[in-house]
């Protein structure tokens, strides 16, 4: 006989700076994912707006602020435009693995150097082998990483330039972190293609969506989830297809900040 599913508990964090919005506060709802129905609690809280990080399941929960939304591309309904055909014809050579979620030095040195260039400062500036080894290998659910490779030569396998921690869920791929190598002069958008490939590898077998995370209204640095269309958002009403309209509509002032005392 088997236990009881039970309902999960849920905390909120402390107000923290945002890093996506100059002068607001961010805040997350987050639950544990642990036992054996992580992946059955991990699948549904997808559906409804979290991600996941390690045994972590987290959603933003600020106040005032409803910026942050939940996207996923429909991946059967994908059509690549011009620009993202021509990525795609040209890195057809690249050799794709999808591997067990096991993390490497390979995979770490390549993130180091992502970070370097993309991310110089940020959050995960600081991260050494072990906390990577944390975020690849500590999963509840069914996740891997994978692969993005340059054609083998003479029997030896190609250089590693770009990986992403996927999870699959019941209803398509989670992308939990990407890098790759920003720098390669014949690579140009690499992180587009990690995204094609996760969208044409979940129509093949058959899933209808790519989870993006989330996608930030007025920030550019979230304005390239816009690009794989057609896409969804999650609104007080459910999943609906974002619009062209949307996708340029800043968002609306912060109505009010919760200090750290107020947080209940």
């Amino acid at each position: 006989m088997t236990a009881p599913f039970r309902f999960p508990r849920f905390f909120v964090t402390s107000p923290s700076p945002c890093p996506y919005l100059p002068g607001r506060q961010e805040r997350k709802v987050f639950t544990e994912l642990n036992g054996p129905h992580a992946g059955d609690l991990n699948d549904a809280l997808g559906r409804i707006g979290f991600r996941r990080s390690q045994s972590v399941a987290y959603r933003p929960s600020c106040a005032g602020c409803t910026a942050c939304v939940s996207v996923r591309v429909v991946a059967s309904d994908f059509v690549p435009n011009a620009t993202q055909r021509k990525q795609i014809r040209r890195n057809a050579d690249l050799e794709v693995s999808p591997c067990r979620a096991w993390a490497t030095d390979e995979q770490y040195q390549l993130l180091r150097r992502y970070l370097a260039s993309r991310h110089p400062g940020g959050g995960m500036a600081d991260m050494d082998e072990g906390d990577y080894a944390d975020m690849v290998e500590h999963s509840p659910v069914n996740s891997y990483i994978i692969e993005y490779r340059e054609p083998a030569q003479n029997g030896v396998r190609g250089r590693l330039i770009g990986a992403c921690l996927t999870d699959q869920q019941a209803d398509g791929l989670s992308m939990i972190y990407s890098f790759f190598d920003a720098e390669h002069s014949l690579r140009a958008g690499m992180g587009n293609m990690i995204i094609m490939d996760h969208i044409l590898r979940a129509r093949s077998i058959g899933l209808p969506y790519v989870y993006l995370g989330y996608w930030v209204k007025g920030s550019e640095r979230m304005a390239y989830k816009t690009r794989y269309r057609p896409i969804e958002v999650l609104g007080p009403t459910g999943w609906t297809v974002l619009t062209d309209e949307d996708a340029t509509y800043a968002p609306p002032a912060q109505k009010n900040v919760l200090m750290a005392d107020e947080l209940v």
